[in-house]
């Protein structure tokens, strides 16, 4: 399939290795444009492309990886969802220099990025591990797991079972606010990184 990803850091990159590694076509985009990611698109290969935003966000599934400042404005003015799937990989940071967390109030970071995309199936996953995990799943002792959070049980069964493919050990940690709960910054599951054994094992 084709994976659109709204972002082009380390957790969008070792994403977007791994599906390019399983066969998948990959959109990447930007803030600074598509001739921005020439250099890194050629380097992916033939099954990578660079975009806007908007060609992004048009992929059958999509991958939110901005910093949590530039969420509104990555968000902002998109096509319809028309219930495609949004992968939240974002995490809460108001700042990384000073590290400072930002006061959501009540909310979770997935409640408001759900409602900054309405008609997207949006999923919680993948904010919770550093990229070096996400680039090698399969480890010594087992498979990296993967928490991921959402309302829509189609849409968490499409992300866990491509996360599977990957090498991952999903876990469904529940719906997109409990879950977010749990999984973002504060939570008990952020940053944790966990072993599933194998089971050949």
């Amino acid at each position: 399939m084709k994976i659109g990803f709204i972002g082009s850091g380390s957790v969008a990159l070792a994403f977007a290795r791994q599906a390019l590694a399983a066969g998948h076509e990959v959109v990447l985009s930007n803030s600074r444009g598509p001739e921005s990611l020439i250099p890194l698109v050629a380097e992916l290969g033939p099954r990578a492309t660079a975009g806007t935003r908007e060609e992004a966000a048009s992929a059958e599934i999509v991958m939110l990886a901005v910093p949590w400042p530039s969420v509104p404005e990555a968000l902002k003015d998109l096509p319809p969802w028309n219930d495609r799937i949004l992968v939240d990989a974002t995490n809460v940071f108001e700042s990384l220099d000073p590290v400072v967390v930002a006061d959501l109030g009540c909310r979770t970071g997935s409640e408001i990025v759900a409602n900054l995309a309405p008609g997207a199936r949006v999923v919680k996953a993948f904010n919770s591990l550093y990229a070096e995990y996400i680039a090698s799943p399969v480890r010594e002792g087992g498979r990296v797991v993967l928490f991921y959070a959402g309302d829509d049980a189609a849409a968490k069964g499409q992300v866990a079972k491509i996360a599977e493919s990957f090498g991952f050990a999903p876990l469904d940690v529940g719906g997109l606010r409990p879950g977010g709960v749990l999984m973002q910054l504060g939570g008990p599951l952020s940053g944790q990184h966990l072993l599933r054994p194998d089971s050949s094992e």
